[in-house]
């Protein structure tokens, strides 16, 4: 390239010091995500504006992202015939997990309210899904639900900031998929 100025190797003149302001989250179970005020704000603003189609989609995605962290395996089934969204593996245990999401917390404004049913309004059953796991996306919190706490549920309401919440024992409740591995090989003997 002809007439390109040269890249400097060194800057003359005082140094610059760049501040951004950021604040930390923390999920709980797992590791702090450093994110920028901005980033979250803009991230919810659009999260917000989505269809329910593409907000479901990107719980997937994001539960999809959390869960091969954690160091299960993951699989997406083809089309969105069955009653479960992803399929996880930990070891040789496979389990069916349908992923709920919420943006807006309830009239309350203090709880989010999970819908617990798939199309038709039909409950989900522990023949159909082995999980139900419901992300609130303002909060960045996860709920593990074994399928048989929530069958014959038409919704579940949860309150993260509070330690009285029914439902507590079932955040960030990732070891439940692992302990099932374990409980499945002992009932085999």
């Amino acid at each position: 390239m002809s007439g390109a100025a040269p890249i400097p190797t060194e800057v003359e003149g005082p140094p610059v010091l760049s501040v951004q302001t950021s604040i930390r989250i923390h999920v709980y179970g797992a590791e702090s995500v450093g994110l920028s005020k901005e980033t979250i704000e803009a991230e919810l603003e659009h999260t917000a504006k989505l269809s329910k189609k593409n907000l479901g989609e990107l719980a997937e995605l994001a539960f999809m992202r959390k869960a091969a962290s954690m160091g299960f395996a993951v699989a997406k089934p083809w089309g969105d015939s069955d009653r479960y969204d992803v399929i996880v593996s930990f070891g040789k245990m496979f389990w069916r997990v349908q992923v709920k999401s919420v943006v807006f917390t309830h009239i309350s404004k203090h709880s989010y309210r999970f819908k617990t049913t798939g199309g038709g309004n039909s409950t989900y059953s522990a023949d159909e899904i082995d999980f139900l796991v419901a992300y609130i996306f303002p909060k960045h919190a996860w709920y593990i639900f074994p399928a048989t706490v929530v069958e014959r549920r038409d919704s579940v309401c949860v309150r993260p900031e509070s330690k009285k919440c029914r439902f507590l024992q079932y955040r960030e409740a990732w070891d439940l998929m692992m302990e099932g591995l374990a409980a499945a090989a002992i009932s085999r003997g």
